[in-house]
């Protein structure tokens, strides 16, 4: 069998009494983890879910998370992780696309995901840790794991490129697999010695990999935090003697600026970036003050996520993704689908076990995105005479915000619904703390009147609270080509116009 849950119930065999998760003092060893998730299978069959059948889950990182995820999967469910922070019509849009058969909520929630369940007519569960161990207890653990071949789906990872609504990304356990191994033996060598830090949000694919799922495969014990913040790192690293710490570029910047702390994290022995490019600035300072290696990387929704890394046994370049990782292919292409000379810059394509089975009901746009078993990543990069790789820019206008995906389409949308917006371009803002900022030029309506704070505030309420802009700008028109396509790069924010918190 190929089941991704199993790399959960092969380390309680061999290891049932070491620790699995860590919570602030709550600590469940491996036993207790894999009975949770065994009972959470049963649970989830009593509710009638069948193998096949998809589960969404919107919980922050605490140990239900990690019981249901991996519930799911030993049920035959594939799992469909979603942001607590989306808002009703976008949990309605994911619950619809997906056809999911059962949402589970934390209960600190604000609802959101209630109001957006009830619009899809989808079963809502509200997930109270007292509560939800209550009726786990009232099952009897369903001991064997479904049956999977490598090439079904384990988990519907949603994502979007900036020409439509998110789509999601169809992840295969062979795939999830091959990169749990790489991410666990090969880049951060894990042991069941080894304590990682789970501040990465788990319902996204590096966090869910390349920190769960490679924690769990490799015995090791997870300390999960529910919400970034330095200090509370800083103290978990310490009172967990914390070794392995993966996070994204906004996450070392935020650790490197805060002030001097008492807490003691010299039993760290490797960090993990990926997500965006890491300033090289902040690389270097982070290993000065830390006394600890950090491992640039890249990987995509779409690839399981992991394609690049610096490898721990190889020299490293500050600035570059690294190399592929192990049966990974990746190619630089012009526009003419020729590859480029050593030092040119051409779109990164990949092909390997780790590509996606395909975008979920969406065969056109997996043939765009996969024409010939290569994944056109949409990112532009180099690579130098040694085969390390350097990202340069993206095609695409994908915004990333603090490591978190905004699409500018999906933002323009909902700018375009209030009555006195004509047109509205989203684009990407640099900002020395986020990476990119999220930023609009919109042009009103012959006549009408709208503030920038209105319009924001208008989007505020309808997307999560990541993706709405913090600057918008009023101007006459939009700069547009011979076609009358709208031409973001020629954008910039008006100067006289305050950037907004």
């Amino acid at each position: 069998m190929a089941n991704l849950a199993e790399f959960l119930t092969e380390t309680a065999a061999q290891q049932p009494d070491r620790p699995a998760l860590r919570l602030d003092a709550q600590v469940i060893d491996y036993a207790e983890l894999d009975e949770r998730s065994a009972r959470a299978a049963a649970l989830l069959r009593a509710q009638g879910v069948r193998p096949g059948d998809r589960v969404a889950m919107m919980l922050p990182n605490v140990p239900e998370f990690v019981v249901l995820y991996y519930g799911a999967l030993r049920a035959g469910a594939i799992v469909v992780p979603l942001n607590p922070l989306l808002k009703q019509r976008e949990v309605e849009y994911h619950l619809t696309d997906s056809g999911a058969v059962a949402v589970f909520e934390w209960f600190q929630a604000p609802g959101e995901g209630a109001a957006g369940a009830a619009s899809a007519g989808v079963p809502l569960t509200v997930v109270e840790p007292a509560a939800f161990a209550e009726s786990l207890a009232q099952h009897e653990p369903l001991a064997e794991v479904a049956p999977a071949a490598g090439e079904d789906v384990a988990v519907l990872l949603y994502t979007s490129g900036t020409t439509g609504r998110p789509k999601g990304a169809a992840l295969t356990h062979a795939g999830l697999r091959h990169n749990t191994e790489v991410s666990a033996v090969h880049v951060q060598r894990l042991t069941s010695q080894d304590v990682v830090v789970g501040c990465l949000p788990l319902f996204h694919i590096f966090g869910q990999i390349c920190t769960m799922s490679a924690a769990i495969r490799s015995g090791a014990a997870l300390t999960l935090i529910p919400r970034f913040d330095p200090q509370t790192v800083l103290d978990a690293i310490a009172r967990d003697r914390a070794t392995i710490f993966d996070g994204v570029p906004t996450m070392y910047a935020a650790l490197l600026q805060h002030q001097p702390t008492d807490a003691d994290v010299s039993t760290l022995r490797m960090c993990v970036s990926g997500g965006a490019s890491l300033p090289v600035e902040i690389l270097h300072g982070f290993e000065r003050r830390f006394g600890c290696m950090v491992l640039e990387g890249f990987g995509m929704s779409e690839t399981s996520p992991v394609v690049t890394f610096n490898h721990p046994d190889r020299p490293r370049k500050a600035g570059s993704i690294g190399t592929p990782i192990r049966d990974v292919e990746v190619r630089l292409l012009d526009d003419h689908g020729q590859e480029v000379a050593v030092g040119e810059v051409g779109e990164l394509v990949v092909r390997g076990p780790n590509l996606m089975k395909g975008y979920w009901n969406r065969p056109e746009e997996t043939r765009a995105t996969i024409p010939d078993g290569w994944l056109r990543t949409g990112d532009l990069a180099r690579q130098d005479e040694d085969g390390y790789l350097y990202i340069v820019d993206r095609k695409k206008d994908l915004i990333i915000r603090g490591g978190y995906n905004v699409y500018p389409r999906e933002i323009e949308e909902v700018l375009h619904e209030h009555p006195a917006v004509a047109l509205a371009a989203v684009v990407g803002l640099p900002d020395e703390r986020l990476g990119e900022d999220v930023g609009a030029a919109v042009v009103l309506r012959h006549g009408a009147l709208a503030t920038p704070a209105e319009l924001q505030q208008f989007t505020k309420e309808r997307v999560a609270a990541y993706k709405y802009p913090r600057s918008i700008w009023i101007v006459d028109a939009l700069p547009t080509g011979p076609s009358g396509k709208i031409l973001k790069r020629e954008i910039a924010p008006r100067p006289a116009e305050p950037r907004q918190a």
